[in-house]
């Protein structure tokens, strides 16, 4: 990462942001007028929330073109495989939300097993996207080279 021009580190603030925003809002992690959160935002949702799109941000980053390349070059030989990362992503988002908030989980388990099994499962959520994303950015750092981005 120490080398990528300019135009990534841009790319990754936009989409970090983005996903902090996109994460933040309809979680009620960030105070909005569009949704109140029914229970208080615990101390480990807010930096699940910032390093999830940071990681993102920088994920999504790495994915942008670097520059000219030589003449001659393979051909890419299949596209960025982003279901995990996007896995990933909705992960942060239940594992930061209001357990009781959620209309599946409450449809499911109702309320009180929302606050009873649902609640004490988010942190392990929040550790599982945070996992995911770090290794999907570690792997794409390491294949970068041999799977460079159609310009």
């Amino acid at each position: 990462m120490g080398s990528w021009p300019l135009r990534r580190w841009v790319v990754a603030a936009a989409v970090a942001l983005l996903a902090a925003v996109v994460i933040g809002v309809p979680t009620g992690v960030v105070p909005s007028p569009f949704y109140t959160r029914m229970t208080p935002v615990l101390w480990w949702n807010y930096p699940a929330w910032i390093i999830s799109s940071v990681l993102e941000g920088l994920l999504v980053a790495s994915y942008v073109h670097m520059g000219p390349r030589p003449a001659v070059e393979e051909p890419v030989q299949a596209r960025p495989q982003t279901a995990r990362a996007l896995g990933a992503g909705l992960l942060s988002a239940f594992a930061v939300g209001c357990p009781i908030c959620n209309k599946l989980v409450v449809l499911a388990i109702g309320v009180s097993g929302a606050l009873s099994f649902w609640a004490p499962l988010q942190p392990v959520l929040a550790l599982a996207s945070v996992g995911l994303l770090t290794y999907a950015l570690i792997r794409r750092l390491r294949t970068a080279e041999n799977c460079p981005v159609p310009a």
